[in-house]
């Protein structure tokens, strides 16, 4: 057991739509975690709650005609409603714009003000002359100045990731009225975040959680910080110290709200939150997406350090989710829907939680799949872990009308007890994907035994030994009812009934696993789980594929016309990579040298995750030569390499092409 308290975190959802099953894969292990360590005799508390603050929340708001309070209330509410049908539960849900957040966020500010670590500076600021406003990140798009591609105000979301201070995108247009934005001058407010350097690399290396995680951020630090812009030009959110025209930086506040939930679930639980947040070490543990790792393991433990708190224990980052092989996008239709597509279908809330977990590791890309879902279901829950409890049971009850009044045998106890020192030390260690894999093992054992033993021949030659095997057996039911209760808590509390148990399983240590049945009656038995037909994949997949379908509709609708003067501005041409290397500290880049006949160019392209360098070189490619140039990580890249599509297929030419050859 910890020597402290823990507190475990999920990454805030955003009340800016519905639920998808993307935000469930930091949701559901967070939530499994949690029930594991409670169940091994861990004090922890789960805590969670919405961010609602930001640009986009104003813009949503602002299309329907609500508030920003309203439309956060309402999707609040639906995070809320959403993960308690998941069997996510958290202690304490709360929200960023309700006081406690507000008061916290500006005592925390104040603080880092009052530390040296906050400074004002008057910054370039994208304005628009039409709306006669300046532009918070999200009111703003334009170029990347690092790679060239499409970026918003504060993140190349499309290109290289990088987060980018106010002012940086090159040729910015207002998203509210199309028109081209000015710079002009504002005063704002910048945490040093490049005076904790040398701390970042003393406390990443010993932080726990994904190796993933902890690398990134240190791959990030060592590239060197920069100081941070906290504040923005909004009406909504929290309003900065002795200012009335300035809110905080949205991820300022989103992440003190952990401490704020702390506060709001300590006062009714009768603890001091202090004891989570203020000793030196904390046992506090995020679970975030992949996406947010810079602002975990940078920024965050940083603002902690600055204002005198103590630090996270652990970082857990999830991989990215995709759908049916494409990349997850809302606006092409590769969604899911936690709701509509899912729980209102009437599909078991253990199913999905169970595929969440086992389908891969934790830190790398899960691919949802209806067909793989099926069969993951249907081999392993139904054919496996549900197959063997039932035929236990219900052989138990035909044949003894309850459990045998026999100890199981030394060697089925020593099988459990080596099962379920596997999957703590795998629990431990984060590794949900093969702590999962382990309870099943598990249920393999069982199944082989009982097939092995085979009572029901057994038990016309020799009643005692078959009463032994179902008696083994039965304690392996037991087993796998205890360890699997934290990642399917309404299936094994069934199971903990048909076992002849009246109480809350969740009551129970996973230690019991090893403590003898005793004689009982058991529940009926019934079995667990059913089979996902192929009628029914059939039936999800093409709601999916519909979705994909009016998806391309309305792209293809909305697709501007451009004049052949706008065209021929552009000089495309064919090119021959040369060279291909990767670029130090991004998994998306790479430095490509091209033969435009005659000249020798560097260009660099975020294609890294679809190619190797041998895949590239001796390529012909088309590339955009007269792309004005751009320093991305320290290199200038002069033009851009033509894709199509989420998995940037390359555009080629069809027969080969005199490297230089313009593109008409």
């Amino acid at each position: 057991m910890s020597a402290k308290p823990l507190l475990v975190t999920c990454g805030l959802p955003y009340t800016n739509g519905p639920c998808h099953i993307g935000h469930l894969r930091t949701y559901v292990p967070a939530d499994f975690y949690v029930r594991y360590m409670r169940r091994s005799g861990e004090e922890v508390a789960f805590i969670c709650g919405s961010d609602n603050h930001g640009t986009p929340i104003v813009i949503s708001a602002e299309q329907e005609g609500s508030t920003p309070r309203a439309l956060s209330e309402r999707y609040h509410e639906h995070f809320y409603e959403t993960f308690r049908r998941m069997d996510v539960v958290f202690d304490h849900f709360g929200m960023t714009d309700d006081s406690t957040n507000h008061d916290t966020t500006r005592s925390i500010v104040q603080r880092l003000i009052d530390n040296g670590y906050v400074y004002k500076k008057a910054v370039s600021q994208s304005y628009c002359p039409r709306c006669e406003r300046f532009l918070p990140d999200r009111y703003v798009e334009g170029v990347c100045p690092h790679c060239g591609a499409i970026a918003r105000g504060d993140e190349c979301d499309q290109g290289c990731g990088q987060h980018l201070e106010p002012g940086e995108l090159r040729d910015a247009v207002c998203k509210i009225c199309g028109s081209k934005a000015e710079y002009r001058e504002q005063e704002h407010f910048f945490f040093k975040l490049s005076a904790f350097r040398d701390f970042l690399l003393d406390y990443l290396p010993g932080l726990q959680g994904t190796a993933t995680a902890r690398n990134y951020a240190l791959g990030w630090v060592k590239e060197g910080l920069r100081d941070w812009c906290i504040t923005r030009t909004l009406d909504w959110g929290v309003k900065f110290p002795g200012r009335d025209d300035l809110v905080v930086y949205v991820w300022v506040d989103a992440p003190i709200g952990y401490i704020s939930f702390t506060k709001e679930w300590a006062k009714t639980a009768g603890v001091d939150w202090k004891d989570y947040w203020c000793s030196e070490a904390t046992g506090v543990t995020h679970f975030i997406g992949g996406d947010i790792i810079y602002h975990h393991c940078i920024f965050w433990p940083a603002l902690l350090k600055g204002a005198g708190y103590g630090l996270p224990q652990a970082v857990v980052a999830s991989g990215m989710v995709t759908i049916e092989g494409k990349k997850f996008s809302k606006s092409r239709g590769y969604v899911v829907w936690t709701n509509d597509d899912y729980l209102d279908q009437g599909l078991p809330v253990d199913y999905l939680r169970y595929y969440l977990l086992s389908y891969t590791s934790h830190t790398k890309e899960l691919d949802f799949s209806w067909k793989v879902y099926a069969e993951r279901v249907n081999n392993e829950i139904v054919g496996t872990l549900g197959n063997f409890v039932y035929r236990t049971m219900y052989f138990a009850e035909k044949e003894f009308s309850g459990v045998p009044d026999v100890a199981p045998q030394q060697l089925v106890i020593e099988e459990i007890e080596r099962s379920l020192a596997l999957i703590d030390a795998r629990m431990r260690d984060y590794d949900f994907k093969s702590a999962v894999d382990g309870m099943m093992t598990l249920a393999s054992f069982g199944n082989a035994y009982i097939q092995k033993n085979a009572p029901w021949k057994l038990i016309k030659e020799d009643r005692a030994a078959a009463k032994q095997v179902i008696s083994d057996c039965l304690q392996i039911v037991k087993a796998l009812t205890l360890v699997f209760q934290p990642l399917m808590p309404g299936s094994m509390q069934r199971a903990w009934t048909m076992l002849g148990y009246d109480d809350n399983i969740a009551d129970h240590p996973i230690a019991e696993a090893t403590k003898p049945i005793g004689a009982r009656a058991l529940g009926k038995p019934v079995p667990l789980f059913t089979k996902i037909e192929k009628e029914q994949v059939s039936a999800l997949e093409k709601t999916l594929n519909a979705r994909v379908e009016k998806a391309k509709g309305a792209a293809g609708a909305k697709a501007p016309t451009v004049s052949i003067d706008e065209f021929s501005k552009l000089d495309i041409r064919i090119a021959r990579v040369v060279a291909a290397e990767p670029i130090k500290g991004s998994k998306k880049l790479y430095k490509l040298t091209l033969d435009l006949g005659g000249e020798k160019r560097v260009v660099v392209s975020g294609i890294a995750q679809f190619y190797t360098p041998e895949d590239l070189v001796g390529r012909e490619v088309a590339v955009v030569a007269n792309l004005a140039p751009a320093k991305i990580f320290g290199i200038e890249s002069r033009g851009m390499i033509l894709a199509a599509g989420d998995e940037a297929s390359l555009l080629v030419p069809l027969r080969p092409v005199q490297a230089g050859t313009k593109v008409r």
